[in-house]
């Protein structure tokens, strides 16, 4: 089974920045892609960044493009966010997410997967609380 543990979350005045990592463990093969989705009180769960695990390709929300930056350590089974210049609109939960094959079959993605439903593992989300 796999799982995945978010941390670095916290609070931040507008303008800060944080590190989110989020460590896999377990899983036989190797995942397609790892993502992050943040959710704000009262607001559905959102894509932020993916990034594809064999190749490296990333893509972004618009909301977050030029500010943050999603990466991976291969050997660390680990994803990264670092965000930078944080609003008080970032404040919400994050998730990482990880896309996994079939069973069976490899991956196959022609493009960085941004929706909730290609993502098969989720972490239990780390804080991020940006204050104006």
């Amino acid at each position: 089974q796999v799982q995945l543990v978010e941390s670095g979350g916290g609070l931040v005045q507008a303008g800060g920045s944080l590190r989110l990592s989020c460590a896999a463990s377990g899983g036989t093969f190797s995942r397609c892609a790892m993502g992050w989705f943040r959710q704000a009180p009262g607001k559905e769960r959102e894509f932020v960044a993916a990034i594809l695990w064999s190749g490296g390709n990333t893509y972004y929300a618009d909301s977050v493009k030029g500010r943050f930056t999603i990466s991976r350590d291969n050997a660390k089974n680990t994803v990264y966010l670092q965000t930078s210049s944080l609003k008080p609109e970032d404040t919400a939960v994050y998730y990482c997410a990880a896309d996994y094959p079939t069973p069976g079959f490899i991956c196959a993605r022609t493009r960085v997967p941004f929706r909730m439903v290609e993502y098969d593992y989720w972490g239990q989300g780390t804080q991020v609380t940006v204050s104006s």
